[in-house]
């Protein structure tokens, strides 16, 4: 017995962002707390990622430990390197944050070097950017 016209549809499997969304290290059971959030985010990005983990993301005021922390971050937020390390101390071990800034074209555009700069006093790596609509996420974790 089904339910009329309440079937679910799969926004990550359907969507563009699935795959890059998936690149940057999502995966179901995640508990993935988000900062940063403004009217400017990209709402699809945000269901895909709750799609891929399976879960709502967390907000601000979450007081547990996460896996994945999304930082949206523009140009003009304040110190990118503060804000990594309030994050870090919300991670899990072994767990990532998803440093997500705006994409080319925009006039709050992170430069590359602010972000190699900021992992570099956090110590933390990044790996290279994947598009996700007119966001660049990148995958920056502790170095080993």
């Amino acid at each position: 017995m089904g339910s009329k016209g309440t079937e679910e549809v799969d926004v990550a499997e359907g969507s563009p962002l699935a795959a890059p969304v998936r690149k940057l290290g999502f995966a179901p059971g995640q508990i993935v707390i988000e900062y940063g959030y403004d009217d400017d985010v990209d709402e699809e990005v945000r269901e895909v990622v709750e799609q891929v983990v399976e879960a709502p993301l967390e907000d601000e005021d979450y007081d547990g430990v996460v896996d994945v922390v999304v930082l949206w971050w523009r140009e003009g937020d304040g110190d990118l390197a503060d804000d990594l390390v309030d994050a870090l101390t919300t991670m899990e071990e072994g767990g990532f944050i998803a440093l997500l800034t705006p994409g080319a074209g925009r006039g709050d555009r992170v430069q590359a070097h602010v972000v190699q700069e900021a992992c570099t006093t956090c110590s933390l790596t990044a790996s290279g950017g994947v598009a996700l609509g007119e966001w660049v996420g990148q995958r920056l974790v502790g170095r080993r």
